[in-house]
This record gives structure tokens, C-alpha cells and sequence, in this order.
């Protein structure tokens, strides 16, 4: 029974776990992205991370300390230069384990464990957060869309008003003919009258 022993040895003697942990580490700060069994994969998470915080002070005393558990000095180069800037504003939590299935030969549960900020794809897929609508900014839209629709109103309120114009402008010009038509009936009638008086007169 395995009561209280949180530490997993992968059946390997101490000397052989530091070995191959370090050169997983080593593997995984220079590729940025390496394929083992998940049991290996969480013994090199918390191996490999307290490594990646020291590496955001650049000091001499933090490379030995580095260098001590790598023992790759390209690997400790590419940790400071590169990895060190680049999660720079990650408060931890620098890696990221990634389920593969079972392999074929012993059906050992593999994963792909890689550096969080290295992977573009994730990170590109990533969508800009949408700004949160109030009530207010709400309502400040409806007035300004209504203040948009008051001008188009005007507009429509006003064609009628220019109808009507042209309208009692069609009158007035109407209103001198009809006058003229009267006059002249009121004449035609005058002279009808004359005429029967003369011949009245006259017989």
C-alpha cells in the first residue's frame, strides 16, 4: 500500500529520475513542446516550473541554479533570453498538458505537455472580449437614435406642407379664369337684354 507517498518515483532509481526529468526539461524549454505518458508529463510539470519562475531574474546566482538541474547550458541560454521574456506577465502556470490517448504497445496513457504562451494556434484563437452594455449607455443610444429619426420626420412632414402650397397656388391661378367665366356669362345675359328691349321698342 502506497498510503501518504505523494511522490512518484516512475520505477526508477533517484539518480535515473533526476537524469531523464532533466533532460525532459532541457527537451521541452528548446522545442517548446515535447510527447511523453502523462505520469511523466505531471512529474515534469512540477519539476520543470519552479525552474521558468527563477528564470525571470537574471542574475548569475539564478543561472547556477538553473544550470545545476539542466546541466544544458544551451537550454539555460534559451530559458533566459527567450522563454524568461516571454512569459514575463504569467503569474504561473506555464505549462499545459494535452491528452493523446492510449499508445499501442502497452496502452500507457500519453499527452503532449508544452509551454503555455508558445502555442500560437490557442492562442490566436482566442476572441476580444465584448464590452459590457449598461442601462445608461442603453438608453443614451435610444436618444441618440431618436434624434437620428427626428430629422427624417421633418422631412416626411414637410413634403405635405410644400403639396399644399402648390395647391393653393394652382387655385389662385384657377380662381382669375373662373371670375373672367362669370363676367362674361353676367355680360352675355346684359346684352340678351338689351336686345329684347330694342325690339321690343321697335315694334
Amino acid at each position: 500500500m502506497r498510503h501518504n507517498k505523494k511522490f512518484n518515483h516512475l520505477s526508477r532509481t533517484s539518480s535515473h529520475r533526476k537524469a531523464m526529468l532533466s533532460n525532459m526539461a532541457a527537451s521541452l524549454i528548446l522545442h517548446k513542446r515535447i510527447t511523453t505518458t502523462v505520469a511523466k508529463a505531471k512529474a515534469l510539470r512540477v519539476y520543470v516550473e519552479p525552474m521558468i519562475t527563477r528564470s525571470k531574474t537574471d542574475s548569475t546566482h539564478s543561472r547556477r541554479m538553473v544550470f545545476r538541474q539542466l546541466q544544458n547550458k544551451f537550454a539555460v541560454t534559451e530559458l533566459f533570453r527567450e522563454v524568461a521574456v516571454k512569459v514575463a506577465d504569467r503569474p504561473g502556470g506555464y505549462t499545459r498538458i494535452i491528452k493523446l490517448g492510449n499508445r499501442l504497445g502497452d496502452n500507457a496513457e500519453m499527452c503532449m505537455i508544452e509551454l503555455v504562451d508558445y502555442n500560437e494556434n490557442l492562442l490566436g484563437a482566442k476572441t476580444p472580449k465584448k464590452a459590457k452594455t449598461t442601462r445608461r449607455r442603453g438608453s443614451s443610444k435610444k436618444t441618440t437614435e431618436a434624434a437620428a429619426t427626428t430629422p427624417v420626420e421633418n422631412k416626411t412632414e414637410s413634403k405635405p406642407v410644400e403639396e399644399v402650397t402648390e395647391k393653393a397656388a394652382e387655385d389662385k391661378v384657377d380662381a382669375p379664369v373662373a371670375e373672367k367665366t362669370e363676367s362674361a356669362a353676367a355680360d352675355e345675359t346684359a346684352e340678351a337684354k338689351d336686345k329684347k328691349e330694342d325690339s321690343e321698342g321697335k315694334a
